[in-house]
């Protein structure tokens, strides 16, 4: 169609190898970096790594993956380890200087928008944003998986609030093997 924009051809992406996918914006960022077999794996060590955690969050067409932005996401992942260990909650307010809220009227009604001065610190202050979101909803409910091998985190968005496993698939599943086979060793 004639002076229609462009659109940017999609460039295939490899696919997301990480165990634990689909968590609130700032679990998700960290975990990009997970155990596999007793091995520490990240996500953003990879050169296609951030652009695969721009896409699986919806985030690739607003921003590049580009160098810059790795080393936001970087800071900001180690931002919210921090406060989600209760180790310090400075580093999560520097990244949080990097953007704002600008409130908007849109044809729906009353609204939002983040603006950065610098496009390059969009995703890693939007997860960081997101991590403050999840204080204010469900601060009981951030978890970190029982497992003593695994080093993801979740939102537990169970009924009783009991949940204590990244996933009862593998992480619930070797510690119910495991007891089983101590009990089968006893008898």
């Amino acid at each position: 169609m004639p002076g229609a924009p462009a659109s940017r051809p999609r460039v295939p992406r490899p696919p997301d190898p990480r165990p634990l996918t689909g968590e609130p914006l700032a679990l998700d960022l960290l975990n990009t970096r997970w155990t596999q077999d007793g091995v520490v794996r990240d996500l953003l060590e990879d050169a296609d790594g951030p652009a695969v955690w721009l896409a699986a969050n919806g985030l690739d067409e607003r921003f590049r993956a580009d160098a810059q932005t790795l080393r936001r996401l970087l800071v900001a992942r180690e931002a919210i380890e921090a406060a989600v260990q209760g180790t310090g909650t400075e580093r999560l307010d520097d990244v949080l200087e990097h953007g704002r809220i600008r409130p908007t009227l849109t044809a729906e009604g009353p609204g939002e928008r983040a603006e950065f001065a610098d496009r390059t610190w969009g995703p890693a202050w939007l997860a960081a944003r997101d991590y403050l979101d999840l204080l204010t909803r469900a601060p009981d409910r951030i978890r970190s998986c029982a497992h003593e091998a695994c080093t993801l985190h979740f939102l537990d968005t169970s009924r009783n609030g009991a949940r204590r496993w990244c996933s009862m698939a593998t992480c619930g599943n070797r510690v119910k093997a495991s007891r089983h086979h101590a009990r089968s060793k006893e008898a």
